[in-house]
């Protein structure tokens, strides 16, 4: 099927031929039509399906010049919403509409100023509250909500914040909902505010015949001498490095970097540049390695990704796929590699209960053990005068290296805890971010692993739990 034949605007269609989108999607090719008759839909899908376009293009056609504010998207991050909002901004232009992005981090006034002459809304939920309370928005003539990656979003504990804004909101809309999973919250929203919905699920949009998954049984304190080995000598193109926490991101890009390679990391605790930075410079290849927590990177389609790599395994099996998923595109090949320690096993059996993902062990190669400092780029700056000051490394051990460090606490509030007895670390960062980001509290692995020492019984053929 093409585009074209979805009865979409000629206007629109062309904009989509001059960007060499022929062919839709497979959620695009079945919710364009269900939203034209006006239903409620609910689409389950992972990243890189084509979430925005399924939406934005139907949606679009509906919406009229210089009426007001008459659809406001909802997403968990402000790198999702300025992701978002750009797509729609292409194809929003020869419709002659204007699309305002609203998210912390920045200035109010600017995009007040924005709100005033735009008819779609783009924004992160404490940010579109901090407008409402303002008196900034009118929603009025709102025909259209979309909730974009209700999953995450609710996760993060943006749900109440969700359900205050829907009160300011008409009760005559079409609400659009889109998960990659249906939690016991989005299941909530979905009927408490959805009008007799239509769901539609679709696979991950990712080639399994061409992603190798395999995993490493390796000693904790080796974890990131292997991860830095594999990313030297066994990387070819961009690769994405998942971390559980903020502070473990941090503190494994710093390392990173101070073994020569390219990286940079993204989580919910940097500012609003360094996020956007770290993107632009990933998308443009002028690094090889982005480093992020699962919040950070949602719904974000990073094209061109040859490798991902679970620094930490994550809880659940749709967590792993949605990693994955961001490899192997396109009739690219793609490699999902985990480092498995003694503290991932639990969540590496949660992971496993998903029978038809197909992981294998892979051997051990021959490495150089590097140093792992437990410090970041913020310490780094801190200690520079940059910033509150800093304390200094002490000697233990976890990682490749053999020393640690404490996390100063700082006048911005961030505060990190990086000791724990059993496992070598245990991640938790507070505060440093701004009103839409409530939380990446333990978003895998660290609190919720075994460190007891308890083995775990073999799943399945090929992985024993084996330490």
């Amino acid at each position: 099927m093409k585009f074209s034949e979805l009865k979409l605007n000629p206007v629109l269609v062309k904009a989509l031929e001059q960007q060499q989108l022929i062919e839709p999607t497979q959620i695009q090719e079945k919710c364009i039509p269900l939203i034209h008759e006006g239903k409620d839909v609910v689409g389950q899908s992972g990243t890189g399906s084509g979430k925005t376009l399924a939406f934005g293009l139907p949606l679009l056609e509906k919406i009229q010049p210089r009426a007001g504010i008459q659809a406001l998207i909802i997403t968990p991050t402000r790198e999702l919403c300025v992701q978002v909002a750009t797509v729609l901004q292409d194809f929003a232009k020869p419709m002659h509409l204007n699309v305002v992005q609203v998210y912390g981090g920045v200035s109010l006034e600017p995009q007040a100023q924005g709100l005033r002459r735009s008819e779609i809304v783009v924004g992160t939920p404490g940010r579109i509250l901090d407008h409402l309370n303002r008196r900034n928005m009118d929603f009025t003539p709102l025909k259209y909500l979309v909730l974009d990656e209700a999953d995450k979003m609710f996760e993060m504990g943006f749900q109440e914040d969700v359900e205050e804004i829907m009160r300011y909101l008409p009760k005559t809309r079409q609400t659009l909902l889109f998960s990659a999973t249906i939690s016991e919250p989005v299941y909530q929203v979905m009927q408490r505010h959805l009008r007799q919905p239509v769901t539609i699920k679709t696979n991950i949009y990712v080639d399994k015949s061409l992603l190798h998954q395999g995993y490493y049984n390796v000693p904790i304190r080796d974890k990131f001498s292997l991860l830095a080995h594999l990313i030297k000598h066994k990387t070819t193109g961009l690769s994405i490095v998942f971390c559980a926490t903020r502070d473990e991101v941090s503190i494994v890009a710093y390392n990173l970097k101070k073994n020569g390679i390219d990286a940079m990391a993204i989580h919910g605790g940097l500012t609003q540049n360094r996020r956007l930075n770290a993107l632009e410079a990933l998308k443009n290849q002028n690094i090889s390695v982005l480093v992020a927590t699962d919040v950070a990177a949602r719904g974000l389609d990073i094209k061109n990704v040859t490798h991902v790599y679970n620094y930490d395994v994550p809880k659940t099996s749709e967590e792993y796929i949605h990693r994955i998923g961001r490899t192997a595109r396109a009739g690219a090949e793609g490699d999902a590699v985990t480092l498995l320690a003694d503290r991932d096993h639990d969540n590496f059996r949660r992971v496993l209960h998903d029978r038809t993902l197909k992981i294998e062990e892979l051997e051990i190669p021959s490495f150089e053990k590097v140093m792992f400092v437990r410090r970041s780029d913020e310490q780094e700056e801190r200690s520079h005068g940059r910033g509150f000051g800093h304390s200094g490394p002490r000697n233990g051990g976890h990682g490749g290296g053999g020393f640690r460090s404490s996390a100063p606490r700082s006048g911005g509030g961030y505060r990190s805890r990086s000791l724990d007895r059993t496992s070598g670390y245990q991640g938790r960062s507070e505060g440093g971010g701004s009103s839409e980001s409530r939380s990446e509290r333990g978003s895998g692995g660290y609190g919720s692993s075994s460190s007891s020492g308890r083995r775990p019984s073999n799943p399945r053929g090929g992985y024993s739990g084996r330490r």
